[in-house]
């Protein structure tokens, strides 16, 4: 996941429509896509839909959630979406980092997988979907990028550790009570006498196919072979390993009954899930328009991924976002249209009432895809590279990842953590201005600060240079150059003039020079202003 600059909006493509005018049929296909699917859209929509149906299984238990419910947040939620989405190839549904998130948010507030821990589930949607929809509503598509890169890639690499941790029980058929991943992870290694060999046996054939067939095709289905593969040979020995068990095969209803009541227990972690959660259909959607030389805009995408959330919300599931993997295998396999989205969850759809068929799939195999989905999120290099160019950033990132380990199960809290660092980190960047002191003669001194001068930064120029007069007695003239400074702010220049002002009437004539042109007319009327 890579956290994009700022894309230019695509809204102005509605322009005409905002000025009174009806938009003509090319306009309105411009806008919403074909009218009808293309055949790529059907290829490309069945596809991810096999792939759906291990991951929809592996990241509802990585939530915490029922097993089916995985399979159901991949119905209505893509189907609303198509809807709205600005990028044809943005898949939605159930993925890794929004389930752990989920975890953590619900840890404490009810018993995992419980009919209460499954309401607060659909209850932390609803709010996740009002919080994008808000924020596309309101053109705040910005803020989508207020997790600056060291923190999302500290986090993220965390989270990968820890997804990675959840799924170790099931992998040596291990179960352990402890609250906190890392402790269930450590306990199943410690003990191997309990180990299950049919399922580590399972779980590292299941990885090994879902990461050796990739390289078959770029279409092929590596999960579902892996996934299949196991199954299969769990049914044909008759293993004995720990399996999806029961899954309803109901289609899903819409329903309003939510705890409502817990609203502000779920409110940080509901803002950090809306916010972190749409970084990665944000990345998608930006890679693939500039690869294709196309439109898109992150407003719209809060829209889509908002109203998708709170499909999942009435249908009794939890909050879904982009999948990247999904996304790509879509755009691989010919999708030409949001309709492959459609197609998606119109294909689960008709899957749920045959899904029983899955309730003999080891659980040692949804583990294994879990694993080598978060495999691709553990940035360790791009850690170690961020050294070289920012020790500081890189720091931020080994703070975050550490806060990600250690806040576990409350991952959200790292999220916060990492953002407080990371402003803390450039108030501390911008505080720093280096002042270069010269002598001209010993009545003048050039004074060339470089930086940015704001009112917390400026007090350290002038303190160098009353040191610096203090140790030159002579001077009668002090030249500042400004040619080195980034920006001026009004605190800034009010404060260099105050102290103009106050080394005039000491005697000292002070002089400035290449004021930045941005800052020129306020620069030269705080000035006009003390001399009054």
């Amino acid at each position: 996941m890579e956290p994009w600059e700022l894309p230019l909006d695509a809204e102005e493509v509605a322009a005409p429509s905002r000025q009174g005018v009806m938009l003509s049929r090319g306009a309105f296909r411009h806008r919403m896509g074909p009218l009808k699917p293309a055949l790529g859209d059907f290829v490309a929509g069945f596809s991810v839909f096999l792939i759906l149906i291990p991951q929809g299984l592996a990241y509802a238990e990585l939530a915490g959630m029922p097993t089916h419910l995985g399979l159901i947040a991949g119905v209505f939620p893509p189907i609303v979406a198509a809807f709205f989405v600005s990028s044809p190839y943005l898949q939605t549904g159930p993925t890794a980092l929004t389930a752990l998130l989920v975890a953590g948010a619900l840890t404490g507030l009810a018993a995992s997988g419980s009919a209460d821990w499954v309401m607060l589930g659909s209850l932390l949607a609803l709010m996740v979907g009002l919080f994008r929809l808000a924020f596309g509503l309101l053109r705040l598509g910005i803020a989508a990028y207020f997790v600056s890169q060291p923190v999302l890639t500290g986090f993220t690499t965390g989270a990968a550790l820890l997804i990675t941790g959840t799924q170790v029980g099931a992998i040596v058929g291990v179960k352990s009570d402890n609250s906190r991943v890392m402790g269930r992870a450590f306990e199943a290694l410690s003990h191997p006498a309990d180990w299950n060999g049919a399922a580590i046996f399972l779980g590292l054939l299941t990885f090994a196919l879902t990461i050796g067939l990739r390289k078959v095709h770029r279409l092929f289905p590596s999960v579902i072979v892996a996934v299949g593969t196991s199954w299969i040979l769990s049914l044909v020995f008759n293993l004995d390993v720990a399996t999806i068990g029961n899954i309803p095969t109901d289609l899903p209803s819409f329903s309003f009954g939510l705890p409502y009541s817990r609203v502000l227990d779920l409110m940080i972690p509901a803002a950090v899930i809306a916010l972190v959660g749409f970084v990665e259909p944000a990345s998608i959607a930006r890679t693939y328009a500039t690869a294709k030389r196309e439109r898109w805009s992150a407003n719209q995408e809060f829209l889509s991924q908002g109203a998708a959330n709170v499909a999942a919300a009435l249908t009794g599931t939890f909050p879904v976002g982009g999948s990247f993997g999904r996304s790509s295998l879509n755009e691989r396999a010919g999708a030409k249209s949001r309709w492959s989205g459609f197609v998606t969850g119109v294909t689960m759809l008709v899957f749920l009432p045959f899904a029983s068929v899955l309730e003999t799939v080891p659980r040692a195999a949804l583990g294994a895809v879990v694993v080598s989905a978060a495999l691709s999120l553990i940035r360790f290099d791009r850690i170690a590279a961020m050294w070289q160019w920012s020790k500081p950033q890189s720091a931020t990132a080994v703070a975050t990842l550490a806060a990600t380990l250690g806040l576990d199960p409350r991952i959200d809290l790292a999220i916060l953590f990492g953002i407080v660092l990371s402003v803390a980190v450039h108030l501390w960047r911008e505080i720093q201005v280096h002042v270069s002191i010269t002598t001209i003669d010993d009545h003048t001194l050039r004074v060339s600060p470089f930086g940015v001068l704001w009112f917390a930064s400026t007090n350290r120029i002038v303190e160098t240079v009353l040191s610096t007069v203090a140790d030159h007695p002579d001077v009668t003239r002090i030249e500042i150059d400004l040619e080195g400074v980034g920006r001026l702010d009004l605190t800034a220049a009010g404060d260099l003039a105050d102290f103009a002002n106050e080394q005039r009437s000491n005697g000292i004539i002070v002089e400035f020079h290449a004021v930045p042109p941005h800052a020129r007319r306020l620069f030269e009327n705080v000035l006009r202003t003390e001399d009054r």
